[in-house]
């Protein structure tokens, strides 16, 4: 298949070109280098040393004989994302080519109204051009879990039956989002769903839980191909923090009790989740959901797990609480369903056993790498300006990676 890669140069967007590349697809990014501009506004590094992306490509086809179009634009700018779809005529458009961070969109106005403008207009566009130059194409868009929040009931994949006053009726799963980024990707699939419904475009929307990893197959080729490992308190995850934490010695930090629970997946499978939505396209018409993690986890039972996974690697690690920065349920129900990626044959890894090989391992080797003064959180959600403002120079509104 043809395949277009939007921002093909960030975590998921990089595994994700290379796994489609090496199983024999045609492949393009479009990618305009955004994310590795937040790293300079907020002063931060990821942690394993991320090439130039004409270097990574060049790197990949010396090894594998496979080469890898680069479009080098922004999704924001409609002229360019209709050429760059006219002339490559993709059969998929894998899309995650938006500003991905809560904690980002939560800084101040600047960086709420960029991420909003950012990511619903860059989808938009992405929507307009498929329908003007390859309405036959499907979309495969990155959401997010995070758009159902916490509902004391059980999360469906994407929509609900609902019984009310005697009738019934198929419906969007309700949407409590917990941040302005969040809500961008409501926005988004909102308006996938109603372009889908008036001009028959075809659309899976994979509302993702939180990925971990750094190593796939393709990754391992060379370490010039080697993912990134964030772990700063915007762009980073727990578990990343967790374990650069734990080959630091330093305290394991906990937000608040613990007792938030999240979706978590492999690296490997989300690139794997990817190539089965492309291979088994939704229909003409039609916008599917599939929630895409494999296992759940608590906070602190990642904490936990971590501290015993360090404990085998002779390293002591303690854990500590800290005040929550964001609004949020320190407990809560949650039991969200997964079982349609599981249907198309996904087979999943799981953290018990790629904690030690894909992560602490990871950190240790590139622990000198390390900025100890990004542990901490600088962003508070109830907080109209944060410390973070002080690097903070928002660009204009493009697509990112």
């Amino acid at each position: 298949m043809r395949m277009c890669v939007l921002g093909g140069d960030g975590y998921c967007g990089w595994a994700t070109a290379l796994y489609l590349s090496r199983r024999g697809h045609e492949v393009a990014i479009i990618d305009n280098y955004l994310r590795r501009q937040w790293d300079f506004e907020l002063g931060t590094q990821t942690l394993t040393p991320i090439l130039p992306l004409n270097d990574r490509l060049r790197i990949w086809q010396e090894i594998t004989g496979l080469s890898i179009e680069l479009m080098v634009g922004d999704v924001t700018d409609y002229s360019f994302v209709s050429t760059a779809f006219a002339d490559f005529q993709p059969d998929a458009v894998i899309h995650f080519a938006e500003q991905r961070a809560a904690p980002y969109s939560m800084i101040d106005q600047k960086h709420a109204v960029f991420t909003q403008v950012n990511n619903v207009v860059g989808t938009l566009n992405v929507l307009f051009a498929m329908r003007e130059f390859c309405p036959e194409c499907h979309l495969v868009k990155l959401g997010t879990m995070g758009e159902y929040g916490t509902p004391n009931i059980d999360i469906e994949e994407g929509y609900i039956r609902v019984e009310h006053n005697g009738r019934s009726d198929v419906l969007p799963y309700p949407k409590q989002p917990g941040s302005f980024y969040h809500l961008s990707k409501v926005h988004d699939s909102h308006n996938i769903m109603f372009a889908c419904k008036i001009w028959e475009l075809r659309a899976t929307d994979l509302n993702q839980g939180v990925v971990y990893g750094t190593v796939t197959d393709e990754t391992a080729l060379d370490e010039g191909l080697i993912n990134r490992f964030d772990y700063d308190d915007v762009f980073g995850t727990v578990l990343n923090r967790f374990c650069i934490q734990a080959a630091c010695g330093h305290p394991l930090t906990v937000y608040g009790e613990g007792g938030q629970t999240r979706g978590f997946l492999d690296i490997r499978d989300t690139v794997r989740c990817i190539e089965l939505a492309c291979l088994n396209p939704a229909n003409a018409g039609e916008c599917r959901v599939f929630n895409q993690f494999t296992e759940q986890f608590s906070v602190l039972e990642l904490a936990q797990m971590v501290q015993e996974a360090s404990r085998k690697m002779g390293m002591e690690v303690e854990i500590d609480h800290l005040p929550s920065p964001r609004v949020e349920a320190q407990h809560h129900y949650y039991n969200a369903k997964h079982s349609k990626l599981i249907d198309l044959g996904l087979r999943p890894h799981y953290l018990g056993e790629s904690l030690l090989d894909s992560l602490l391992n990871i950190t240790v080797k590139y622990q000198d790498r390390v900025d100890i003064s990004q542990f901490l959180p600088q962003v508070n959600w109830k907080s109209p300006r944060n410390r973070r403002t002080r690097l903070a120079t928002v660009p204009a509104a493009t697509a990112s990676s």
